[in-house]
């Protein structure tokens, strides 16, 4: 059975991979959702990129883990990116579910749609903070659109501001670019959080792995609310030998 660490996007925290943990562990695996610096409620959101990433490597060093398959959700991707080159003899396979694989000297804003980045440097600059709380209208359109209306709104409850330093820190990956760990990507079809086309998760992302394994499945950008079971059962698959 495989050991899975699985780290969350933006506005989310390690807790809310609960119901995917649970159907993983009924197939047998392990696994773990850590909370990223800076993430979660009442954390301190003063985070660089590189503050959350000592934080997973801080986890998994604690936790004596190695041998897993390191799973980057969204803004995850930034984060399972920099690890693949700061613990890389620990981590079997990389999966990117619907997430960000930036170019070299890039930040996450950088790979970001025009209409996202001046929404969230707007949203930012009237904090006191510099976070930014993804609004409703976008969650329950573009990110949950598959789930009903107290689906949307029970998980958006859940959700906490997200500091936007660590999106605009420009991240070098050039080991990451040279990393030999095989690499899988996760496409959920009606993932709309990137709008499809010039901005689309895939091919967009999932071509500058190189040779990866591609395992599809139906859902929006937050199918692990709204079918965890599905989704661990394709985890598996993007993360098996």
């Amino acid at each position: 059975m495989t050991t899975f660490v699985l780290i969350h996007g933006s506005w989310h925290d390690g807790p809310l991979w609960e119901p995917v943990i649970t159907e993983l562990e009924a197939l047998g695996h392990t696994a773990y959702g850590p909370t990223v610096a800076g993430h979660g409620r009442g954390a301190d959101k003063n985070v660089t990129h590189d503050d959350c990433v000592k934080s997973i490597v801080d986890y998994v060093e604690s936790n004596d883990l190695a041998d897993f398959v390191l799973l980057g959700h969204s803004y995850g991707g930034t984060v399972i990116a920099r690890l693949a080159e700061e613990i890389p003899e620990r981590i079997q396979r990389l999966i990117f579910w619907n997430a960000f694989v930036p170019q070299p000297g890039n930040s996450l804003m950088d790979e970001a749609p025009p209409h996202y980045r001046e929404l969230f440097t707007s949203l930012a600059a009237a904090t006191d903070d510099n976070t930014v709380m993804l609004p409703f209208p976008v969650w329950r359109e573009a990110f949950i659109q598959d789930a009903d209306l107290e689906t949307a709104t029970r998980t958006y409850e859940l959700l906490s501001p997200e500091p936007l330093q660590p999106m605009a820190d420009k991240l070098d990956l050039t080991r990451f670019y040279q990393s030999e760990i095989p690499k899988s990507y996760i496409n959920a079809t009606e993932d709309i959080a990137l709008p499809p086309g010039e901005w689309g998760w895939h091919p967009r992302m999932s071509s500058r792995l190189g040779m990866y394994r591609l395992v599809q499945l139906p859902g929006s950008h937050e199918v692990m609310f709204t079918n965890p079971k599905l989704l661990a059962a394709k985890i598996v698959e993007a993360g098996r030998p």
